[in-house]
C-alpha cells in the first residue's frame, strides 16, 4: 500500500448512532481528505468546526479512529462540520466515526478495491461505489 493519499477525497460524511442502553454512541464529521503536505506526517488534523458543535476534547478519539482507518496511510483531513449530544457522544462513537472516515478516503482514492464501500455502515461520500443488487427471486 502507498505511503500517502494519493488523490484528494472530499466530503466524507461519517454519523454513528447505536443505542446501547439507551444512549450513545453518538458522533457525526464531515471531512475532506487530502495527500500530506511537504513533510507532513502520518496524520495532519485540523478541525474548523466551532467548539459548540465540536468540542475539541472529541478530537483525540477521532484522530485514534483516522489513524486506524488509513492504516498507515498519510493524509491531511479538515473537519468541515460536525455534531455532538451532551449525553450520547464519546470517545467510541468518534474512534467509530474515524475509522470509517479512514476507510472511505482510502476507498475514494482507489487503494482499496470499491467493494469494501459495502462494509462501512456510517459513512458516505460524493462517487462511492454503490453495491451490487441481488437478483430478485420470482414467485
Amino acid at each position: 500500500m502507498t505511503s500517502s493519499l494519493p488523490v484528494p477525497v472530499p466530503g466524507i460524511r461519517a454519523r454513528v448512532t447505536l443505542n446501547i442502553g439507551g444512549c450513545g454512541p453518538y458522533a457525526h464529521i464531515v471531512a475532506d481528505f487530502e495527500p500530506p503536505g511537504p513533510g507532513g506526517g502520518a496524520l495532519e488534523l485540523i478541525s474548523i468546526v466551532p467548539k459548540r458543535r465540536l468540542p475539541k476534547a472529541m478530537l483525540p478519539a477521532l484522530r485514534e479512529g483516522l489513524l486506524e482507518g488509513l492504516g498507515g496511510v498519510g493524509a491531511a483531513v479538515l473537519v468541515t462540520d460536525g455534531s455532538f449530544d451532551e449525553v450520547s457522544s464519546w470517545d467510541l462513537g468518534y474512534r467509530m466515526a474515524g475509522r470509517e472516515a479512514g476507510r472511505a478516503a482510502l476507498i475514494g482514492a482507489g487503494l482499496l478495491p470499491p467493494e469494501e464501500a459495502g462494509t462501512l455502515r456510517w459513512t458516505t461520500w460524493p462517487g462511492q461505489p454503490r453495491p451490487k443488487r441481488r437478483p430478485r427471486p420470482y414467485g
